[in-house]
């Protein structure tokens, strides 16, 4: 082995002729850059240079005479030399006179068979979960001959990997046909219901987010716009809203664009101008959560804390952070996992609860404070329900075996097989092989099949829900309630100061 003299940095894809060294350079931060860099082999002035910037990848012909690099989706074939190219315009390879035949059904059985292969390569039991794999195939592989779209070839690939009875695997995506005649849905963010009496729709409510984050609101919660719950909506870009079933029909395809509403307050008339979102699914749910934060608030005293975990991806790192460090030295902590889609950060979270304080820091002024820090002194409170998916389940399992708390809620969704994305097919599409199955120091498999047991049990029923009461919230908040009173964990005083002045003071 023998070291190449050029400073450390993010490398990767090495490749090598009798000229130069090749490889990936990547930048370092948010939306860093990859490029690809050379090393000239040689005694002298021994340098990584930049060759082309911002690229994918790339890789040397056989004869190392040649480099195909992949920048954007467009590819290019450039000269293996060792200084910068500036200009890639005339090596680009036209790839646009590219057309193949296909036939689907040709396709799709290969399709099929490769979705077969890849359960039984990499499908975490060897043994199939006892299944006779290769009857299966037989089994399934004919009915490929009565498929006519690629949504009915995945609904066939769920069939034939269901055989399994592994929850945890997914089968989607892939060659599906699309057009850019799909007419968005708008919407203002809002409740509505007809008010015939008043030649209009009437605001019921108005979706609200935490103010914190003005870029998440509904296009109504605008301060500037005076818009409030009881307002008639009398006209849409000029037209009587009632002569449409729905406000939306007057919306279509207005995603982001000028809409102008004419708002009956009274006896007055105004008119405002707003942007209808995309889908209200994030606006919704981040009023839920909003919520059931302001809720925990006012019920707790405020001494309860209350974040929720819509995921464990890398993005619900954040979201963990910037609801965790307010509420972190509160004497009660409810951490909501229900509805979470799952992902792979429960040990980042289960780290940062186990953290104990040993010991405090006391200044002339100011209250104290606990090494190690953030670590959460007082009760926490998990809440889990039957939509609690993957790594979810898994942190809910963690936080219990850990006795970081108590666990409250209704069985979770049961599908803990781990896998990943990586078992893609050739048009693109997934189906997912569970890989590695999940077993706890009792020998015994975990969650898959059967979900996470809270320690209690309480159910949200439909009636209840639907007229919203939260049942397993509320059971959280004065479960931490009891808990406070009965073990309120003060941070300790400061011990009286110490007299050092050896009596020389007269």
């Amino acid at each position: 082995i023998v070291e190449v003299p050029i400073k450390p940095g993010n490398y990767n894809g090495l490749g090598v002729t009798k000229e130069a060294i090749y490889l990936m350079s990547a930048d370092t931060g948010v939306n860093a850059k990859s490029h690809l860099s050379v090393v000239k082999i040689g005694n002298e002035d021994v340098k990584l240079k930049t060759m082309v910037s911002e690229v994918n990848g790339f890789e040397l012909t056989g004869n190392g005479e040649k480099i195909l690099v992949r920048k954007g989706r467009s590819y290019y074939m450039i000269k293996a030399g060792t200084g910068k190219v500036s200009d890639l315009s005339k090596s680009k390879i036209d790839l646009s006179g590219w057309r193949f035949a296909i036939t689907p059904r040709e396709d799709w059985r290969q399709i099929f068979t490769d979705a077969w292969r890849m359960e039984r390569d990499y499908f975490y039991d060897k043994n199939m979960h006892g299944v006779n794999w290769t009857a299966m195939y037989d089994k399934y592989l004919p009915l490929v001959d009565r498929v006519t779209t690629r949504n009915e070839l995945s609904d066939l690939i769920g069939r034939f990997v269901g055989e399994l009875s592994a929850l945890h695997t997914s089968v989607r995506g892939g060659d599906q046909r699309n057009d850019d005649k799909n007419i968005s849905v708008a919407s203002l963010g809002a409740e509505f219901s007809r008010d015939e009496q008043n030649n209009g729709f009437k605001i019921e409510y108005i979706y609200t987010v935490d103010p914190d984050y003005p870029d998440e609101r509904s296009p109504l919660d605008d301060p500037y716009l005076d818009v409030r719950v009881g307002d008639i909506v009398t006209k849409v870009n000029g037209q009587d809203p009632l002569s449409s079933l729905d406000i939306g029909a007057l919306i279509r395809n207005q995603v982001g664009k000028q809409v102008r509403l004419t708002l009956k307050r009274g006896t007055e008339s105004r008119d405002i101008i707003v942007k209808p979102v995309g889908s209200e699914f994030n606006l919704r749910y981040r009023d839920w959560e909003y919520g059931n934060r302001l809720e925990v608030e006012n019920k707790g005293s405020d001494d309860i804390g209350y974040l929720h975990l819509r995921a464990m991806g890398s993005r619900d790192i954040s979201q963990f952070y910037r609801e965790f460090y307010p509420v972190f030295n509160k004497p009660g902590l409810i951490v909501d996992v229900r509805y979470n889609w799952g992902g792979n950060i429960d040990s980042f979270i289960l780290e940062k609860l186990l953290r104990k304080a040993w010991m405090y820091w006391k200044a002339r002024s100011g209250e104290s404070y606990w090494n190690m820090p953030y670590a959460f002194r007082g009760h926490i409170v998990v809440l889990v329900n039957e939509n609690t998916y993957s790594d979810g389940e898994a942190f809910a399992d963690g936080f219990k075996k850990l006795e970081l708390g108590t666990t409250i809620g209704t069985r979770t969704w049961g599908g803990e097989i781990w896998l990943s994305g990586a078992n893609r097919l050739s048009d693109g599409g997934v189906a997912r092989a569970p890989m590695m199955g999940v077993y706890g120091d009792d020998g015994t498999w975990l969650i898959e099949g059967h979900g996470f047991d809270p320690d209690i049990i309480v159910d949200n029923l439909p009636h209840a829900t639907f007229n919203g009461k939260d049942a397993q919230l509320e059971a959280a908040i004065e479960y931490l309630k009891k808990k406070i009173a009965e073990d309120p964990r003060a941070v300790p005083q400061p011990p009286a100061y110490p007299d050092k002045s050896f009596k020389n003071n007269k």
